[in-house]
């Protein structure tokens, strides 16, 4: 599900580094930008993946391009 845009700007700086996601013990842990770190069962995961595909698809069109550069 994406959440509906704030009416306010956003002021945040990007991170332009992906995270990196590996399987240990039956738990996804992903390693984030700025040292965030996450433990997730298998299903939290692929719904978070699921997210933020979706999420990056709509930020890309709002940027009025792609979501791969």
């Amino acid at each position: 599900m994406i959440r509906q845009p704030s009416p306010q700007p956003i002021h945040v700086e990007p991170k332009t580094k992906g995270g990196v996601a590996t399987a240990e013990q039956g738990l996804v842990m992903l390693d984030g930008p700025a040292g965030v770190a996450v433990a997730m069962t298998p299903e939290a995961a692929a719904e978070t993946g699921y997210s933020l595909l979706a999420a990056a698809e709509e930020a890309g069109r709002q940027r009025g391009g792609s979501r791969r550069s």
